[in-house]
């Protein structure tokens, strides 16, 4: 059984409003580099867990300007003015939900994942993306004993022991082949 590929849609502008470091940038009118820190921390984690990532910003800071650009292995998207991110979100859904992914959208605007639910995606918090980053970034910096495991776990159906066994029993066949 084939595992589903990820997806992430995120609000940006919820998760600056959220996120400790980024509601400090916010709160000194330095928006264009909460918006750039968020996309560094994206990357990162998007890039550790392979993560196919949409970030929606919409007008409310940036008025006149609707675009969508490829950054950081992230797609980037400011809104046109008067759509919130909100209602492009929902229309990405549509398309983006599938039998062979998994569609989950990280925000913490709770009629916004009920709309999530309904349209067949996962909800994921600003809180609850914030903590995986950041565990993610004590992996990246730490190294992580399961990373090769983790890595392999997304695209095929065995656990860490079979996976153990499996070696163990790939180094025993070439040992008794080299005697």
């Amino acid at each position: 059984m084939a595992l589903k590929k990820e997806r992430l849609i995120v609000d940006g502008y919820n998760m600056i409003g959220s996120w400790p470091e980024l509601v400090k940038l916010k709160n000194r009118d330095e928006i264009e580099e909460a918006r750039d820190t968020l996309l560094e921390q994206l990357s990162n984690f998007v890039g550790y867990h392979g993560i196919e990532t949409w970030v929606v910003f919409d007008a409310m800071f940036v008025p006149g300007i609707s675009k969508s650009y490829d950054q950081f292995n992230l797609h980037v998207v400011f809104t046109s003015e008067g759509q919130t991110a909100d209602s492009y979100i929902e229309e990405m859904i549509v398309d983006l939900v599938s039998p062979i992914h998994n569609v989950t959208v990280a925000t913490s605007d709770l009629a916004e994942q009920r709309m999530v639910f309904q349209k067949g995606a996962l909800r994921q918090s600003a809180q609850e993306l914030y903590r995986a980053i950041q565990k993610t970034n004590v992996e990246i910096t730490h190294g992580s004993n399961d990373y090769e495991y983790n890595k392999y776990q997304r695209s095929i159906p065995w656990s860490v022991h079979q996976l153990d066994k499996l070696g163990n029993f790939y180094k025993n066949l070439t040992s008794k082949k080299d005697e």
